[in-house]
This record gives structure tokens, C-alpha cells and sequence, in this order.
């Protein structure tokens, strides 16, 4: 009883920890209004298809990089620190452009803007919208740090990872599919403010990622120093 205890406790923290690591990463609720921008061309019902499926690639991407993100690391020979490195360094990238791009009036879109929508849900608005090198960069050290665990609790974190990544997707799909609702309410200007606020989180937040790596590689050689 002791144990089960311990197991559930064990589950529960895991969760609690990657969930609210990646939703302050992948942050869908920010991201929803950039989402909204770039399909304000779709009809509510084509949106609410396509967010359904962002969430359902959103958690495919999250359970594939918790279990074989850092074995296929591994393959190429690339550190957890230079993938926190080089994800921040395109998380950055990413808010600042966000952050410096003027508003522009959308117009009716053209041939090339109406692609399939179910060829639009991968990329670009799972890939890198949604779940970017960040959250990638996050989820595989969530799986390397789930891979040195015993035996005992090894089946026990396995669970709370596909728990992570089907809260996050859940999280997603809701985010995006009442973003009409909520942009609508707070007007054009609201969803600026919004959508310029949440570029600048993004900054941070790949700033941070970038800080992460570096700290992991100077540590060692500060400590061989002292």
C-alpha cells in the first residue's frame, strides 16, 4: 500500500512538472491569437477541424521527442546542451521577428494561401508554431531524465509522459479552437497587445533556454577549475 502510494505520488509529480514545463514553453493559449491570425481566412467550423488536428500532432511530436528524442540525439552525437542552445537561439529568433512585425491587413487569400488544411496542420502551425525546438528541446530532457530512473518507477514516469503530452495537446486544441471567440471579444486591438505580448514571452523564453545550455556547459569546467 506504502508503495502504491509512493508510485502515485511519483506519477502525479512527474506530471506536474512536465506539464507545466512545456504549456509555459509551447504557451497555446498566447500562441492561439497568432494561430487566429493566420487562418482568419478559414470558416469556424474549418478552424475548429484544424485545431483538433494541431492538437493531435501536438501530442504525436511531444510522445515521440519524451521516448526517442534522446536516443536519436545520441545517433548524431549532439549534447542536451547544444540542442538547448541551438532551440533557444530559434525560439528567440522566432519572438523577436514576431515582435518586430508590423500589422498587416489581411486580404483575401489567394491560391497558394487556401493549401489543404490538413497539410497546414503539420507545418507550419504544429511545426515550429506550435511545438517548436523549445518544446522539443524540453521534452527530449524530459525523457533523459525519465531514462535514469529505476526499474520501479521507469513504467510509472512512462505513463505520466503520455499524460503530459495528451494534457498539453488538450490544452492546444482548446486554445485554438476558441480563439475566434476570445479574439472577438477583446477587438483587433486587444489581439495585438495580446499577440506582441506574447512575442516577447517567447523572446524570453528562448533567452532563458539559451541560458540553461550555456550554465550546463560552463558548470563542469567552473567546478574542474575550483
Amino acid at each position: 500500500m506504502t508503495m502504491d502510494g509512493f508510485l502515485v505520488a511519483k506519477l502525479i509529480s512527474f506530471w506536474l512538472f512536465g506539464f507545466s514545463t512545456l504549456l509555459s514553453i509551447i504557451n497555446p493559449f498566447g500562441v492561439a491569437f497568432i494561430f487566429h491570425d493566420m487562418t482568419r481566412w478559414l470558416t469556424p467550423r474549418e478552424r475548429a477541424r484544424l485545431a483538433r488536428q494541431i492538437g493531435i500532432n501536438s501530442f504525436i511530436v511531444l510522445v515521440v521527442a519524451l521516448f526517442l528524442g534522446s536516443r536519436v540525439l545520441s545517433v548524431f552525437g549532439i549534447s542536451l546542451e547544444a540542442l538547448r542552445i541551438g532551440g533557444g537561439l530559434a525560439v528567440a529568433a522566432a519572438g523577436w521577428a514576431m515582435l518586430r512585425a508590423a500589422p498587416e491587413a489581411k486580404n483575401a487569400p489567394n491560391a497558394m494561401d487556401t493549401a489543404p488544411i490538413e497539410r497546414m496542420a503539420f507545418f507550419p502551425l504544429t511545426l515550429p508554431l506550435t511545438t517548436g525546438p523549445g518544446s522539443i528541446a524540453a521534452s527530449i530532457a524530459l525523457g533523459a531524465e525519465r531514462a535514469s530512473e529505476t526499474q520501479g518507477v521507469l513504467l510509472v514516469s512512462a505513463i505520466s509522459a503520455v499524460l503530459v503530452a495528451a494534457s498539453v495537446g488538450a490544452c492546444v486544441w482548446l486554445a485554438y479552437a476558441y480563439a475566434e471567440a476570445i479574439a472577438r471579444r477583446i477587438g483587433p486591438q486587444g489581439t495585438l497587445i495580446v499577440t506582441k505580448l506574447t512575442a516577447f514571452l517567447l523572446l524570453c523564453v528562448g533567452v532563458q533556454i539559451i541560458l540553461t545550455g550555456v550554465t550546463d556547459v560552463l558548470r563542469p569546467l567552473l567546478a574542474a577549475q575550483g
